[in-house]
Formats: C-alpha cells, sequence, structure tokens
C-alpha cells in the first residue's frame, strides 16, 4: 500500500507532556559553531528557523552549550553560563516557535571532554584524573567542593532556559561530565560518586533533583545518555538499562535521547556520527530493545539520514521520535517535501562528515552539498520564479557547478543549455565516488542531474564548447563551469607517472605502487584504495607530516582505518625529485624534506595526487566579447549583491566562471559559486 500522508508514521503527531510535536521528526542538539560572543545571534536563529520553516516538530539547539568557566568550547558551543544569553534565547525561540516547532536547549558540563589551554585557563575536571584522547586534557578529579558548584551550576543554566523561552531543555550525558561519572572506564573513584552502579549514578540524580526544583515541574527535561559504551569494560546494554530505569524511577525526566558508542577519540566519534564508510543507523537495535525498559518517551540521532530507515524506526516502535539532523542540514525542507508527497526532491545526506569535520577543526558547519545551510542570511534554499522576461542561459560544463548553477537559474524560469564535452553529467563527482569508502558521493550527482531534467534544461552532450559552439546559443549570459584537470608536480621524470585520475578512471594497475598526495584530502585516500582492492601493494608518501592531513577526525580515521585494514604502508615528510624507467619498472628518488636525505625505490608504478589546473580556455576566448569581462564587484558579492561593471558596451551577453574554471578549490566552493552567482544574478 502506497504512503499517504495520512499513514505516514513520521508524520503523525507526537505528545511529549504538554507538547503536542507535530510530527516524529527532530533535529537533535549540535554546535554548527555559529555563535557570537558566545550567543546565538542572528546567523545561529535563522540556521534554525529554516528547520522550523520546513516543519521540523523539534529542534534542540545549543549542542554542549556550557555551564561554566571551567567548562569552554572546543567546537564552537555556545555559553549559558550568565544572564547575558537570556535576550538572545528569547529572540531565537520567538523566530523558531513562530513556525510552529518546539525548541529545546542541551545544557552540559564537558568535564575532561575540553582543553585547558583556552578560554580562562581553568582545570579541566572529571570524577577521575584520566584523559581523553579526542581533547588530550588531563583533568583534576573533582572535590566535593566542585560537585556542589557544579550542581548550582546547572540549575543556575536551566532557569536561565526558562527565562529564554524554550520548551524544555536536554541534559547531556553521554561522554560529557554527567556521563563520565556513569562509566566505570572514567570513573575510578572510591568514595560515594564511585564503584558500584548505584554509586555511579550518585552526581547524576543529584543534579537533576536540583534541575527539577529549579525550573519547576511543568518545565520539560529530557537526558541524552549512552545505551551501551560499546566499549570492553564499559557500561554495556544490561547497565544503561539498569541506569534508566533508575533515572526514569525518579520522576524528575520526560524522555531520554539515546545513543551508543564512546566518542573518547575519532573513531569512536566517527561511530557516533558516521561518515561515509560506517554503517548507517547502526544502533537502532540498541536503541529498542532499552525502550522496551523503560516507560518514558524514546528519541534517538545515530546516522538515520533517510526517510526509510526513519520510517522503520518509528513504525517498528524502536523508537517516538527519530532524529534526522545532518539530514536537514543537507535539506533543512525535508518533511514540508515528505507532507507535500514530494520525497524524491529531498537533497540527501551522504555522509560527507564535512559538516561535522568543520566544526572539530575550528571552523564553522557547512554542508557538503548545500551551500545555503548557515547561509540563511543571503541564501535561499527555496528559490523562487523570476517575473520578468526570461534569459538565454548557457552553461559550459555539466559537472557539479555546472549542474547547480543550471538547477537554479531553472527554478527561477529561465532557459538553460549545458554543453557537456563528455558522454555523461556529474564531473569529478564520478571520480570521487569510486572505491568503497565514498561511493556515496554518486547521491550527489544524481540529486543534481534529477533536478536539471526535471527542471527540462537541454543538455549537448560530446560537444567542445569553444567560442564559436558558445556563441550560437545566442545567449544572454555564459556561465564557465568546465573544471581542470590534474597539475604537474614538476619534479623530474613526471612525463613517467599516472595520476590519481587515471587510477579512478579504471586504468589497471599491479605490483608495487608508490602513491604520492600533494593534497591531503579524500581523494588520495580513495585512490590508494582503489589501488589496495587491485591486490596493489600501495606505499602512501605525503609531503606533510601526517597522511590525509586536510580530512578532520571522522572522515580521517574512517578512511586510515580502511587503508590500514588494505595493508598501504605510509611514508610522511618526504617528495618525489625523480623518477627513471628501469627493466620495465620505475626507480623513483625520494628526498625527506626535514633532513634532505634521498632514497630510492624501485616500483612498478608511480601515481601522483595534486590539485587541477583549471579548463579555462573557453573563458578567454569570450572574455573581450562579453560585457563585463567576466568581471564582478567582490565587496558587493561579499554583501550579498551581484554587481557587473559594464567594460564593453557593445557585448551581448553577461560572462562569469565558476569553480575549478577559476582555480581548485574542493566541491563545497564549486557549489556556493554556482549558487550565489546563479541566484544574485
Amino acid at each position: 500500500m502506497a504512503i499517504t500522508k495520512r499513514t505516514d508514521p513520521l508524520l503523525t503527531p507526537f505528545q511529549l507532556r504538554h507538547l503536542t510535536l507535530r510530527n516524529r521528526i527532530f533535529s537533535s542538539a549540535h554546535a554548527p559553531s555559529y555563535v557570537e560572543g558566545g550567543h546565538p545571534r542572528d546567523r545561529y536563529r535563522l540556521y534554525h528557523e529554516e528547520k522550523a520553516k520546513g516543519g521540523v516538530a523539534l529542534t534542540m539547539i545549543g549542542g554542549s552549550t556550557n555551564i561554566a568557566p571551567d567548562s569552554p568550547s572546543v567546537f564552537g558551543q555556545l555559553y549559558a553560563g550568565d544572564d547575558s544569553i537570556i535576550p538572545w534565547f528569547q529572540q531565537l525561540t520567538a523566530g523558531v516557535q513562530q513556525h510552529g516547532a518546539a525548541i529545546m536547549c542541551q545544557i552540559t558540563h564537558m568535564g575532561r571532554r575540553t582543553v585547558t589551554d583556552d578560554g580562562h585557563w581553568l582545570p579541566a575536571i572529571g570524577p577521575s584524573v584520566l584523559r581523553e584522547r579526542a581533547h588530550r586534557g588531563y583533568p583534576k578529579a573533582m572535590e566535593q567542593e566542585d560537585i556542589d558548584r557544579v550542581i548550582r551550576q546547572f540549575c543556575d543554566t536551566a532557569v536561565r532556559c526558562q527565562q529564554g523561552g524554550f520548551d524544555g531543555i536536554e541534559l547531556l550525558s553521554h561522554s560529557h561530565l554527567l556521563g563520565q561519572f556513569l562509566s566505570p572506564l572514567i570513573n575510578t573513584r572510591e568514595d560515594g560518586y564511585g564503584g558500584n552502579t548505584h554509586n555511579r549514578l550518585r552526581f547524576v540524580t543529584e543534579v537533576l533533583d536540583a534541575v527539577r526544583g529549579a525550573v519547576g515541574s511543568e518545565f520539560v527535561i529530557g537526558m541524552r545518555l549512552t545505551a551501551d559504551e560499546l566499549l570492553k569494560g564499559g557500561m554495556d546494554t544490561a547497565e544503561c538499562i539498569q541506569i534508566a530505569q533508575a533515572l526514569a524511577a525518579t520522576g524528575q525526566l520526560d524522555f531520554f535521547n539515546l545513543l551508543a558508542g564512546a566518542p573518547y577519540d575519532d573513531l569512536g566519534l566517527a561511530g557516533w556520527i558516521p561518515p561515509m564508510g560506517m554503517p548507517s543507523a547502526a544502533h537502532l537495535s540498541i536503541v529498542g530493545e532499552l525502550k522496551q525498559a523503560v516507560d518514558l518517551p524514546v528519541l534517538h540521532a545515530g546516522g538515520i539520514a533517510d526517510i526509510a530507515t526513519a520510517r522503520h524506526a518509528i513504525n517498528s516502535g524502536l523508537l517516538d521520535m527519530v532524529g534526522m539532523t545532518r539530514a536537514q542540514i543537507a535539506d533543512p525542507y525535508l518533511v514540508n517535501k515528505l507532507t507535500a508527497g514530494e520525497e524524491d526532491s529531498v537533497r540527501p545526506c551522504v555522509g560527507m562528515g564535512y559538516c561535522v569535520d568543520r566544526v572539530n577543526q575550528g571552523k564553522d558547519a557547512l554542508c557538503g552539498h548545500n551551500p545555503a545551510t548557515g547561509r540563511e542570511q543571503q541564501m535561499d534554499h527555496v528559490i523562487a520564479r523570476d517575473t520578468g522576461q526570461p534569459q538565454k542561459v548557457v552553461i559550459v560544463g555539466g559537472g557539479p557547478a555546472g549542474l547547480e548553477a543550471a538547477r537554479v537559474w531553472g527554478l527561477r524560469g529561465h532557459q538553460v543549455v549545458i554543453l557537456e564535452a563528455g558522454d555523461r553529467l556529474g564531473g569529478q563527482l564520478n571520480l570521487a565516488a569510486k572505491g568503497e569508502t565514498r561511493a556515496q558521493m554518486a547521491s550527489v550527482a544524481e540529486w543534481l542531474i534529477t533536478q536539471v531534467e526535471t527542471l527540462g534544461v537541454t543538455v549537448h552532450y560530446h560537444t567542445y564548447a569553444d567560442a564559436e559552439r558558445v556563441l550560437a546559443e545566442q545567449p544572454d549570459w555564459v556561465i564557465v563551469a568546465t573544471g581542470g584537470l590534474p597539475m604537474e608536480l614538476g619534479f623530474s621524470g613526471e612525463q613517467h607517472c599516472h595520476t590519481g585520475w587515471d587510477v579512478l578512471g579504471g586504468d589497471r594497475f599491479s605490483g608495487e605502487v608508490l602513491l604520492f598526495d600533494e593534497q591531503g584530502g579524500q581523494a588520495a585516500a580513495s585512490t590508494a584504495e582503489v589501488l589496495a582492492l587491485a591486490g596493489c601493494a600501495v606505499r602512501f608518501v605525503t609531503p606533510d607530516h601526517s597522511p590525509l592531513r586536510e580530512l578532520g577526525p571522522t572522515t580521517h580515521s574512517v578512511a586510515m582505518r580502511s587503508l590500514y585494514a588494505k595493508g598501504v604502508q605510509f611514508m610522511a615528510d618526504h617528495e618525489p625529485v625523480n623518477v627513471v624507467p628501469e627493466a620495465g619498472r620505475k626507480r623513483v628518488t625520494l628526498r625527506n624534506l626535514l633532513t634532505g636525505s634521498e632514497q630510492d625505490l624501485l616500483v612498478d608504478a608511480v601515481v601522483t595526487e595534486n590539485a587541477t589546473l583549471p579548463l579555462d580556455e573557453v573563458y578567454f576566448e569570450l572574455k573581450a566579447a562579453s560585457v563585463n569581462h567576466g568581471q564582478y564587484d567582490q565587496q558587493a558579492l561579499v554583501d550579498g549583491r551581484l554587481e557587473l561593471p559594464a567594460l564593453n558596451p557593445e557585448g551581448q551577453f553577461t560572462l562569469l566562471r565558476i569553480g575549478d574554471a577559476v582555480a581548485h578549490r574542493g566541491l563545497h566552493a564549486a557549489l556556493y559559486d554556482a549558487l550565489r552567482f546563479s541566484l544574485l544574478a
């Protein structure tokens, strides 16, 4: 039977205490690092408002909102340790609630899960003196006075959230201070707060009782709780059920938000927030087991990116509310599209890990392939049709930048033509999807291609677009999105080498292969993986102090795990000096960048991975004939406007160039170029 709005379990309302939530989809608390002065100002507010406009039932803000000075931000969290945040809370909650969504704030003390050489340079605290590898700090063991202080700080922050207009709060236990007291791996105390499960629960129940007393009986309180640490010697499912039952029995909680795993190192974080190469929705069965053991609503977010899995989770009774957080970073209008019967038009989250890893690298969260997310002040997610005369837009190149430009111009109602040199659309995305770990990248291309096909964009394949061919279309606008080709590195004998594109494009290799990676990104990881899967013995050489240096913690750990498992050998701090053919093989000379010493290796093939050099010939052919010579006002673009100089009054078309056709900057930059130029034109 076909699923309709009436029968879809994801679209049924849910009663959470006094809150009637309009469906079963929520956005779990996370830290997008949009804070300003520790506050959720306009950018932060508009980001969450967009999800509310898009139909989400509940958005939880303030992932890891800090309550105390000795819990400093390590990935762009809010600070709610004083009253200055309350007016910003009030603006945020009013903005979200006006669009029909409920809103809660997650509050926490990070405990050992932070640093000591930032913020106020106070010592980190924890139940015991045990270091967390992920954040590398050594805490002091808490004294009773510390325990009493932190309890007061939880209460004060909960009251601020209540005054800020939130519908409720979520106390973060998992891996943070509360959870550190619960875990026998971290809590080695010998006083009344350590030892057996009952004692390890003591601090958590004291916080919970005090917070409930501070906010009263009508304010919603939930807890993000571990359902299984999945580590030897840690809390297993049975003990976590015991803990959850004890907490539920206090009568102070309204819901559990459950997850499994232990993000105490990079791979643990990847298991908790899985990128490509990790199983999706891996902990549903664990969560379902705990749900059967407690009489409280259960929420869960853990790598559930597709609607079918989310629907199964609700329909099977494994949980009551399903978190689709990164799915709504990719498409904040996911729920509205589902409600309208437009499930196929949802932009998919493919687990690129770009959002999570940017935050963990000290940057703001951005979606790998939705450049409007986090830029709601300047960029529209819902693109309106123009009312004026349609323009003829010719796009040279059908890679990701060209496809995004075609999508936006098409949605605006203009006549769009793509001139593609090859026999398929997608460009470098077709290479990025090779191998095991990054195969889901194909979905990015598939979504873009489906969008332009639905819009009726004309595509000419096998078309070499020189100036004459472009002008034959009589364009009003020309968008050059031709991408680039692998750039040479410039060492002696490079002509005897292959590129990563050769490997990913299907050329066959065997024997011992030396792969030199100049970039430090995903391309080399995929190339090494494909070579190893073909049976090659791969030596991965990098000039950096460690391989894949550009990757963040989740994608790096997953990529390295895959390569280690396939026997790839690594050599850091080296570069090639010379490659010479020798008896059907290749002798490559490598130089140590720190000592200057050289060594020779005899291998069967040498493969290089470098950035691309722009394919810009057609741009320069067209430049003089265009109205604007391909130029635009940079400051105006930064301010959210497209201002084009009239450098050639006789010109018949406006010229722009985007993505790798300008310079090698990666997928997100290419898509952002396409969106903002096409939206602002």
